[in-house]
């Protein structure tokens, strides 16, 4: 069986602060062991893929760049397209180089006590690696923005091979319809400047108001407990993040929500404007996407639902409609206002409130062609196959309050399709 294209970044590497608390090396070995093999394919078959996915990323730039009018500056972002071990070893390096300054902030630079430092690092290791091998048969396409600026784009051949061929897709239009959304992140990073440091800024924020380690142990023992009536109880929606998280990190967390809710709204509405342009079988893809996304198998339900997964996908809607309100109503120039600083953001209450927003940031209305108004049933988009972003993993969720965030996030992340 061929691999696909499969990279690897050479990274000095963390703070051995860092190396204390979690195993990296560790992580990365559990992810590679744990994470599904992927499809058969030729080697043909793979680097035909591969081209393609590189080509239609850059096609799918242009296509986003028209519509939105955003012009990304400085130099472009790699796009780089990975099996799904080095999708994990990424996000590994991402995580690496954004927790160890957070984990020296939250524990206010002491080191681990001795079984902290045999046992403890190990099992988070191992905590974040189980994750990423979850994940990592899932994520279709991810704009990970930790590991450089202004950040990469990842697009992981073998799980878009895996689903085109699962839900009998046109393999030319799935493909471009998973590059429409990530190369959407993909301009949102490069064309904001201060987008990639404010993202950052928030999460530092999340972790500085988690109080003291000891406080994180006792929430994480506390977490252990009500995890076990969260598995028990179906109707139960909380998250691990939610099991540990602080009241004060609730705010800062609405604030990262807001944010995350507005970029993958924002790359829903881009899908939703151009596709049915540039792809003949959008609406046969988003059908079938559905269709697949709706069903699983009720251990792959709870596991996205203890991963936060499903209040991701719960976004896309709730952005593809802020976005799409704003545009019908002050126009696409308008709309761009939201991009001038971290001020103009939408505040949380806003986005179920677009002309709140509106009047706020003092949007002049235009008289816009309307935008084709988002399909009740149309598909989350690519990335909402897994959970990012965002966005980025949830790889440490359970691994210090610090990574918590970091992984939950960057995923854009875990676009579970798109992030």
């Amino acid at each position: 069986m061929a691999q696909f294209g499969r990279e690897h970044d050479e990274h000095a590497g963390p703070a051995t602060a860092s190396r204390r608390f979690i195993d990296w090396g560790l992580a990365e070995a559990t992810a590679g062991a744990l994470g599904k093999s992927g499809p058969r394919v030729t080697v043909a078959e793979a680097t035909e893929v591969v081209e393609q996915l590189r080509r239609l990323a850059g096609e799918a730039a242009d296509h986003v760049e028209a519509f939105t009018g955003l012009r990304p500056s400085g130099p472009p972002a790699p796009v780089r397209v990975v099996d799904r071990r080095a999708w994990a070893s990424a996000n590994i390096v991402g995580l690496r180089a954004v927790v160890a300054p957070l984990l020296m902030r939250a524990t206010r630079g002491r080191e681990p006590g001795p079984l902290a430092d045999a046992v403890g690092s190990r099992l988070t290791g191992v905590q974040a690696g189980t994750v990423l091998a979850y994940l990592s048969g899932r994520v279709l396409g991810q704009y990970e923005v930790f590991a450089s600026d202004p950040g990469q784009l990842l697009l992981v051949a073998p799980n878009i091979v895996d689903v085109e061929r699962r839900i009998g897709a046109n393999p030319r239009d799935f493909r471009l319809w998973v590059c429409l959304h990530e190369a959407t992140h993909r301009t949102q990073f490069t064309a904001v400047p201060w987008l990639r440091a404010h993202f950052l800024a928030e999460v530092a924020a999340f972790v500085d108001a988690g109080g003291s380690g000891e406080e994180i142990a006792e929430r994480l023992r506390r977490a252990l407990r009500d995890l076990v009536d969260a598995v028990r109880d179906p109707s139960n929606q909380r998250s691990v993040l939610d099991l540990v998280q602080t009241p004060a990190q609730r705010v800062v967390l609405d604030r990262i929500t807001a944010l995350m809710t507005l970029l993958e709204g924002h790359a829903e509405f881009v899908m939703d404007g151009v596709g049915p342009r540039v792809v003949p079988t959008v609406a046969q893809i988003r059908a079938r996407f559905n269709r697949r996304r709706e069903g699983g198998h009720p251990i792959e339900k709870l596991i996205r639902r203890l991963l936060g997964v499903d209040a991701k996908l719960r976004q896309y809607a709730e952005g593809r409609q802020f976005v799409h309100q704003v545009v019908t109503r002050v126009g696409m120039a308008g709309f761009n206002r939201v991009w001038e600083s971290p001020l103009t953001l939408p505040l949380p209450h806003e986005l179920a409130d677009p002309e709140a927003w509106i009047t706020r940031v003092g949007v002049s209305a235009e008289t816009p062609t309307p935008p084709a108004a988002p399909s009740g049933n149309s598909a989350q988009p690519p990335g909402a196959e897994s959970a990012s972003n965002s966005a980025q993993p949830a790889g440490a969720e359970s691994a210090n309050n610090s990574a918590q965030r970091a992984g939950a996030e960057s995923a854009n992340k875990a676009d579970e399709p798109n992030g």
